[in-house]
């Protein structure tokens, strides 16, 4: 079970202000597989000398690959207090920062963001979804993610500094709904770590974790199902196939006494989950590939007007035009001998 934790120090005083502070986020439980991409992670926060200091990657990956997993497992690692920011279209600098609350006595107070707690306390922050972030929000981070390693509340006229200890990461989906992240921004989050899918056994194990109730013969159709999908280059994620198992078994267990066949009920999850498409993976994946053009050759302007042989299409070829003169005067000749 997921949930949040309090910590003794419920606020601090910085620069004559009062911080209230955020609790942190508990989360029990265990990465499985893929434990290259960990080690990494957590090498880019350690500080290997005392003129060192840590990095702030960015986790990509497609949506519901485990990116926030792979984080809060680093953290478990480091046996740090966690803390996430969930990003959005909408977030404003004193979102993340400090947001000023009218309290019951009618005065205003301060409360520290997610992440500007982790800087205070020393702990590891998650910025979820960071590229869905505007330009504006990043612009309040850029000390934060360089050498200077402080943040500047405007809204509460304070700087605050990060605490040694502090980490972060960002993760980040790679779908169109996004904006695109300035330069001076994406030069501070590095290095880029790629998530990808499980293998077979790693998907097997991650849905027997999470779903031990699950019968044998669902979990595996679920998972032949993703890992085809996989292999197709389709974002079906293992996030998908947990919320696929859940429905088909609450689905078998609605009606014991006139049970569903396991077959039927899995088909019924699969299209009530993810969607009609889901049902011939084949078709989707040709579909996709013919969106995105497949092997076509690009279209040119000329080619909205003219027709490919028409002379006057201005990306004629000048050889496609001798060859033509040639079948014309091979024509000619051919009618003069009739």
């Amino acid at each position: 079970m997921t949930g949040h934790g309090k910590h003794e120090l419920q606020n601090v005083q910085i620069g004559g202000v009062r911080l209230m502070l955020g609790g942190f986020h508990e989360a029990p439980g265990e990465w499985i597989g893929q434990q290259e991409i960990l080690q990494q992670l957590l090498a880019c926060w350690l500080v290997v000398d005392k003129n060192d200091l840590p990095l702030a990657p960015r986790i990509v990956g497609t949506p519901g690959i485990g990116k926030t997993a792979l984080a809060m497992a680093a953290a478990r690692k480091r046996r740090q207090e966690l803390y996430i920011y969930q990003c959005t279209a909408d977030t404003r600098p004193e979102d993340l920062l400090v947001t000023p609350v009218l309290a019951e006595s009618g005065r205003i107070a301060y409360h520290a963001s997610p992440l500007v707690t982790a800087m205070i306390r020393g702990g590891i922050c998650i910025l979820d979804e960071g590229n869905r972030m505007n330009e504006k929000s990043w612009a309040s981070l850029a000390p934060l993610l360089d050498h200077r390693r402080y943040v500047e509340s405007i809204v509460a006229g304070i700087t605050i500094p990060a605490h040694a200890d502090f980490r972060c990461c960002v993760t980040m989906n790679q779908d169109e709904s996004t904006y695109e992240i300035p330069d001076y921004i994406l030069s501070r989050l590095q290095p880029t770590l790629p998530l990808g899918f499980p293998n077979r056994q790693d998907e097997m194990a991650i849905l027997k974790y999470h779903l031990p109730f699950a019968e044998s013969d669902m979990l595996a159709m679920t998972v032949d199902f993703l890992q085809h999908a996989h292999e197709l280059k389709l974002d079906f994620s293992p996030r998908d196939g947990l919320n696929l198992l859940r429905y088909a078994m609450k689905r078998l267990a609605q009606h014991p006494q006139h049970p569903l066949s396991k077959d039927q009920t899995w088909h019924e999850a699969l299209q009530r989950c993810l969607g009609d498409d889901a049902l011939d993976l084949e078709a989707l994946a040709e579909r996709r590939k013919r969106s995105l053009g497949g092997d076509a050759v690009p279209l040119g302007l000329g080619d909205f007007f003219f027709q490919p042989d028409d002379p006057l299409h201005p990306d004629r070829d000048d050889d496609d035009q001798h060859s033509d003169e040639e079948d014309d005067d091979g024509g000619e000749g051919e009618r003069d001998d009739d």
